[in-house]
């Protein structure tokens, strides 16, 4: 099936929505469409299927982001914000307050310090003191050593693949066959635009160009989306149930078509495809024969008028 022209299919798309939503009620898969300059746009979750062979490489750091370490660890949440998208709001600045020795007066013009109407102590005068806290003290920079806040910090802005964060001894690893993620898109978005956001979302290393988009269902076919489908388009035109057919993420160099006709005999067991070979060559072998009696036949009719021809005496 063509998903390039999704024009003609508007009825038809805006009917499978209505199912789609149905088939996900209550969950946050289902669909929203709007109209946007006359034209038809569906948004919403893509189910996407790990089905990689070879190992991927996660980025070391985000992109034009530097960790800084955070005043104090006991400070952190006090002192910086995170925002509802999980973007790192600027920490409120504390005051550099300087703390200094009071003065004392030459020895010579020393006063006699008051004393209370009994002379017993001399009173302290009350004159305002600053406390010395851990937050008026500057941070000495710790290098590139990360705290467990950092760490902490990063993972807000890294979407796990299925409970795998970033580690260095394992920033290049597989992921494992059939583990379902998920992207938020829209039905005018091509499967490069889909592979685009989707490496980028857990900050792969990979050119998108390694991989592709199939369609598997469950019978074996695998058809491969162009880089002119739309992805989501693909989805809800396959219906919703995962349990027929899921959208798979693979080697692009890796994985071949399976068509409808051969998908049929994928899962069939050896004896049978055996008997179906059987059968074949059987009905192959009537053919053979059926054709060969076919030109036997007319190659003694062609004798015999040959014959005929060359009896007859040639007429002046």
């Amino acid at each position: 099936m063509d998903y390039s022209h999704q024009t003609s299919l508007v009825p038809y798309i805006l009917l499978e929505c209505c199912t789609y939503n149905l088939y996900y009620e209550g969950q946050n898969l289902q669909l929203r469409h709007r109209e946007e300059e006359d034209e038809f746009i569906v948004e919403g979750l893509l189910n996407i299927s790990w089905g990689l062979r070879r190992p991927i490489r996660l980025q070391m750091q985000d992109d034009n982001e530097r960790i800084r370490p955070p005043p104090s660890s006991s400070s952190w949440h006090s002192g910086c914000n995170l925002g509802a998208q999980g973007t790192i709001l600027k920490p409120l600045t504390v005051p550099n307050v300087q703390i200094s020795e009071v003065d004392a007066p030459p020895e010579g013009d020393q006063m006699p310090s008051p004393t209370d109407s009994r002379g017993l102590k001399p009173l302290q005068e009350d004159t305002p003191q600053l406390m010395r806290t851990r937050s008026d003290v500057g941070v000495r920079r710790r290098g590139n050593v990360r705290t467990p806040s950092d760490q902490r910090r990063i993972r807000r802005h890294r979407f796990s693949i299925n409970g795998h964060f970033y580690n260095h001894k394992t920033s290049v690893f597989t992921p494992a066959y059939g583990s379902v993620t998920n992207v938020r898109i829209n039905s005018t978005m091509t499967t490069p635009q889909v592979l685009k956001l989707l490496l980028n979302k857990f900050k792969i290393e990979n050119s998108a160009e390694e991989f592709a988009l199939y369609v598997v269902h469950t019978s074996g076919e695998k058809q491969k989306l162009k880089t002119t489908d739309y992805p989501l388009i693909a989805r809800i035109l396959q219906g919703p149930c995962e349990q027929v057919s899921k959208v798979f993420l693979m080697e692009k160099d890796q994985v071949e078509e399976v068509t409808y006709d051969v998908a049929q005999y994928i899962k069939f067991e050896m004896p049978v495809l055996k008997s179906f070979i059987q059968k074949l060559q059987e009905e192959e072998d009537r053919e053979v024969k059926k054709l060969m009696r076919k030109y036997t036949v007319l190659r003694l009719m062609i004798r015999q008028r040959l014959e005929e021809i060359a009896e007859t005496p040639a007429t002046i």
